[in-house]
């Protein structure tokens, strides 16, 4: 570490080192599908982890559970600065409400690790009986030449309302479901974005076989070592 208190980064490799947050959620799923798109992926649960890796994965789970142990393991503050420093960090589901900077529909006391400039709505699709599949296109992953649509798996999950103009919407929830019936409320919901080297999705890639936004990742991970 740096006097300042700021975290310092690995040295470049030949391939990068991606951490996943290990204190809830699908950590091994995600180890998987990294090291399927040419990463290290490695469990992170103390700050020595953290500052070992090149970018890091928030599963997703409980966000207040994770909130609450990012304080206990003394992870959220740490976590913060490395954001703000430009750590390359992807969070699926209960990860994309921790990169945001604005909750509806938190608990009191609820706090976000930030950096994304939008508003996601917590527990947005319903309780877990409303879980769903679906297929939905995704810039910088349906457009790569092993693309088309990208299987997709909302449990729980959180959409974004609105984002600012930083923000890169990578995909929304389509008007209408592909037998052609309206989705009510959900219609044109982001539920993937990018800003900088931040990365959220709503969805749970790493438990439909899809290594694909893995890979885009992995990929914003290496430009971000050699910048």
């Amino acid at each position: 570490m740096r006097a300042s208190g700021v975290l310092d980064w690995p040295a470049v490799t030949s391939n990068p080192t991606v951490g996943v947050l290990a204190l809830q959620g699908d950590v091994r799923e995600h180890v998987a599908a990294l090291e399927s798109a040419g990463a290290r992926g490695v469990p992170v649960r103390r700050r020595a982890e953290l500052e070992a890796v090149d970018g890091l994965v928030l599963p997703g789970g409980e966000s207040t559970t994770i909130d609450k142990l990012l304080r206990i393991f003394e992870l959220a503050d740490p976590l913060r600065a490395a954001i703000a420093e430009g750590l390359p960090v992807y969070g699926s589901c209960a990860g994309m409400i921790l990169l945001a900077d604005r909750i509806v529909g938190g608990i009191e006391g609820q706090r976000t690790l930030g950096g994304m400039d939008m508003t996601v709505r917590r527990n947005a699709f319903g309780r877990q009986v409303d879980s769903f599949e679906a297929d939905l296109e995704m810039a910088g992953v349906s457009d790569r030449p092993d693309g088309g649509p990208l299987r997709t798996a909302f449990i729980r999950a959180p959409w974004a309302e609105e984002a600012g103009p930083g923000v890169e919407v990578l995909a929304r929830i389509p008007d209408r479901a592909a037998d052609g019936t309206a989705v009510g409320a959900a219609a044109g919901k982001i539920v993937a974005a990018r800003q900088g080297r931040l990365l959220a999705t709503a969805f749970h890639p790493e438990i439909t076989g899809d290594a694909r936004v893995h890979a885009l990742f992995v990929q914003i991970v290496t430009a971000s070592r050699r910048s």
